[in-house]
């Protein structure tokens, strides 16, 4: 066969084609979302409760129980001691690996009657994070999203045509604290382990603290925002906040929104229901009312 300019550009006009339709489509915003996985290879059990840490590289681990009973919790310990309760029977709930890498101890515990609890098993794991924006990008029990989560598909929408970080960082503040309203009889009532719902925090347009926080988070990571939902005290007061990790800037504690010329520290729940107060707002921007205690 003879081999010109005119069959060469053919072949390759050919080899582009194929090409095309073989290689994966552009990833768009919802498979940014990291989906965590029970693989199976990394197994304890004890007392009807499952612990998978196949992916402990990936800076979380899975629990389940196998039926409803007894309130089970579970402690995960590297230096500060986690303590979460298992609520799902039949399906695994995520909880993140926030301190580094290192080894972690995670015990599960069954309630035996009022404060008293009966552990079922403990197990140590080594933890060596592929790396350490993990734990902060992938769902978790508290802030609990999916692909087909409003605030993720909220983020994708807004967020669409905006290529920096930063910038999407402002569009997501602006929009939670125009989309939620502080919610005063819930944070009047709330219970111990109360979790976050951000479908039904996003229907209602209200919530507290920790609602706040959680829709935003789950927003930035579905964008592959590495953002910490921290937990700890301003003043006296137990609440929750945002550190945001950007290659530009690293990370930032407390970073809500960027001015142009200075970040500010600002908690979206202080900024919406003081929103132009400036005592409220000088009171966000002073770092040292906030005296964190967990990362999540």
């Amino acid at each position: 066969m003879r081999y010109d300019k005119r069959t060469g550009f053919i072949a390759g006009l050919l080899v582009f084609f194929v090409m095309t339709f073989l290689l994966p489509a552009p990833a768009d915003a919802a498979t940014k979302v990291l989906t965590p996985v029970a693989s199976g290879t990394v197994i304890s059990q004890g007392g009807g409760v499952t612990l998978d840490a196949s992916n402990a590289a990936q800076g979380y681990v899975m629990l389940k129980r196998d039926s409803a009973g007894k309130r089970i919790k579970v402690q995960i310990i590297k230096g500060t001691t986690y303590t979460y309760d298992i609520n799902s029977t039949g399906y695994y709930e995520v909880f993140p690996l926030t301190e580094g890498n290192g080894n972690y101890t995670i015990k599960v515990f069954e309630n035996i009657s009022g404060t008293k609890y009966s552990q079922l098993f403990t197990k140590t794991i080594s933890v060596n994070l592929a790396s350490p924006a993990l734990p902060f990008l992938y769902p978790n029990q508290y802030v609990n999203f999916n692909a087909n989560t409003s605030s993720v598909k909220i983020a994708d929408s807004l967020t669409k045509n905006e290529p920096d970080d930063i910038k999407k960082v402002e569009i997501v503040y602006n929009y939670t604290i125009s989309a939620l309203a502080y919610d005063v009889q819930k944070a009047q009532t709330v219970q111990s382990g109360y979790l976050p719902n951000i479908d039904a925090v996003l229907a209602s347009k209200r919530g507290i603290c920790f609602d706040y926080a959680s829709v935003m988070t789950s927003m930035l990571r579905s964008q592959g925002i590495a953002c910490k939902l921290i937990v700890g005290y301003t003043g006296k007061v137990y609440h929750a906040w945002i550190n945001v990790y950007t290659p530009k800037t690293g990370w930032v504690d407390g970073m809500i929104y960027f001015d142009g010329k200075q970040w500010q520290l600002m908690d979206p729940t202080f900024a919406s229901s003081g929103n132009k107060n400036k005592e409220i707002l000088k009171y966000i921007g002073n770092a040292a009312n906030y005296q964190a205690k967990y990362a999540y």
